[in-house]
């Protein structure tokens, strides 16, 4: 079946809250590391050899600071504009934002998603209210963009929250089945049509990290 439009979701590179093991926020979060900025250019350069052969038609990006630092290296690559949709940033982190994510999980029983309908600190989103808006962020621009090739430079939990749009997965699915996604991968979905003209989504790669050297993998 040929496709129509095409989104692609790449993961920010390793962050300094990742390695510390923070809650990387607007406050917690202090950028990439130097290993994130390699995997950035590896990432850069992937992208780039398929804007040559299709060009992205649109590019976003989220507001943190670690996704605008792999953003800046990757469009500065492609020589194209991005665009800053605060409504694909990662869950607002209220209280916990900075803290240790050992000691905000040890208070709260587990991770966000162990209990999606709470907040897992104080003036936090909880899991749920984050993915309801991250896949309406997510709608809206598939909608604003049919037929066309879309990239964004997100989180993780962009990557969540897009396999939970586009699976049709229902609420609480995250309590017992997750998505890996690693630094700087690649996940990419396509809108097929067939013969009688019914189309559907097709989850082509996900967490794909081909393009990184084995010791920035």
């Amino acid at each position: 079946m040929p496709f129509t439009t095409e989104l692609l979701i790449a993961r920010h590179g390793e962050a300094i809250c990742n390695v510390h093991g923070i809650v990387g926020g607007d406050r917690g979060c202090t950028g990439l590391t130097d290993h994130g900025r390699r995997q950035a250019h590896q990432l850069a350069a992937r992208l780039a050899r398929e804007h040559a052969a299709r060009a992205f038609d649109v590019v976003y990006t989220t507001p943190r600071r670690r996704v605008r630092e792999t953003a800046a290296i990757v469009t500065e690559v492609l020589d194209v504009a991005v665009v800053i949709d605060a409504e694909l940033r990662g869950a607002d982190h209220g209280d916990a934002d900075g803290q240790l994510w050992r000691r905000v999980k040890d208070s709260f029983g587990g991770p966000p998603q162990h209990d999606p309908a709470h907040a897992y600190a104080e003036n936090s989103e909880t899991w749920s209210s984050y993915l309801h808006r991250a896949t309406n962020a997510l709608r809206r621009i598939i909608d604003q963009h049919p037929q066309q090739r879309i990239l964004i430079l997100a989180h993780g939990e962009t990557i969540e929250a897009a396999n939970t749009l586009l699976l049709g997965l229902p609420p609480g699915t995250c309590r017992h089945a997750r998505f890996t996604t690693d630094h700087a991968c690649v996940t990419r979905w396509q809108l097929h049509t067939n013969r009688l003209g019914q189309s559907v989504w097709m989850l082509i790669t996900h967490n794909d990290t081909s393009h990184l050297t084995p010791e920035l993998a």
